[in-house]
């Protein structure tokens, strides 16, 4: 009987090993195939695209609307102002959910799911609702066109889903590792920075990755609380307002040039099994 079933077992691996690597290039044309054609219509002449029959492939190349918009000089300021704003939420996301996400995952079971739980009743809330109240808020403060201002605004949006992400990462590490930290003389804080977050340091990763892409692409708050230098979102949605077809493709794709960055910077972080071989015996 059991010799039947590992055959069967056989016999239906063979197939989804087949499968798998079809399952992950179908996947991955599906994912890349919108960032291609942002970059194909960004160099592509307006015959190849508007003809009677569309090319998916440009045989003739321009740069022309790439150097329009670069040598316009308006572009380089909302860049400079999203890197800053995504990179200094971030930032300040991490040092202040890390901390709160670990101290969660160490309490009873039954409080650390009710707090998890509240924290992610917070997202349910209409974005707009929140965005206008803030807005009006800020004006009152003197927050408005400012950095200060859209990094406070974004950690709203931010911090309880990267606290949740950090809660799970938390909680897979084995506090037997912590306890013989602790054993060997390491203090509470040095045990949290010398074990325990290198080895939460995927799901940082992931955190951080979560935070950054929200902030570089929210639009809602840096719309309600900018009023003179635009975000690169704004931007593009001025681009797609007022320019053309290649003009707003080009400014898209200097839009998706740095997440290409940063999420090749992280997927070293991005591995599985961090844990494995941790705790022995």
């Amino acid at each position: 009987m059991s010799s039947t079933v590992v055959a069967g077992k056989d016999v239906l691996d063979k197939p989804l090993k087949l499968l798998f690597p079809v399952w992950v290039v179908i996947s991955l044309l599906i994912v890349l195939f919108p960032v291609y054609l942002v970059f194909m219509v960004s160099v592509a002449p307006g015959s190849a695209l508007f003809g009677e029959r569309p090319a998916l492939f440009v045989e003739d190349p321009t740069l022309r609307f790439w150097n329009d918009i670069l040598q316009r000089g308006d572009l380089w300021g909302p860049l400079f102002k999203s890197l800053a704003v995504a990179s200094f939420t971030t930032l300040l996301a991490i040092v202040i959910a890390a901390p709160a996400a670990y101290v969660i995952s160490r309490l009873p079971v039954g409080l650390r799911y009710g707090v998890v739980i509240g924290l992610l009743v917070t997202r349910m809330f209409p974005e707009f609702t929140i965005g206008v109240s803030v807005a009006t808020r800020f004006a009152r403060l003197g927050l408005i066109d400012t950095y200060g201002g859209l990094v406070l605004a974004h950690l709203i949006g931010s911090l309880p889903f990267i606290a949740w992400i950090l809660v799970g990462t938390f909680e897979t590490i084995p506090r037997d590792l912590e306890e013989a930290a602790q054993i060997d003389g390491a203090s509470k804080m040095g045990t949290l920075l010398r074990v325990v977050f290198p080895l939460a340091a995927g799901g940082i990763a992931v955190a951080s990755l979560f935070v950054w892409l929200y902030s570089w692409n929210e639009f809602l708050y840096a719309r309600l609380l900018t009023t003179n230098q635009n975000t690169l979102p704004l931007q593009v949605f001025q681009a797609i307002d007022r320019g053309s077809r290649q003009q707003m493709a080009t400014v898209a794709a200097v839009l998706t040039l740095p997440i290409l960055l940063v999420v090749y910077f992280l997927q070293r972080y991005l591995k599985p099994g961090a844990l494995a071989g941790a705790v022995k015996g």
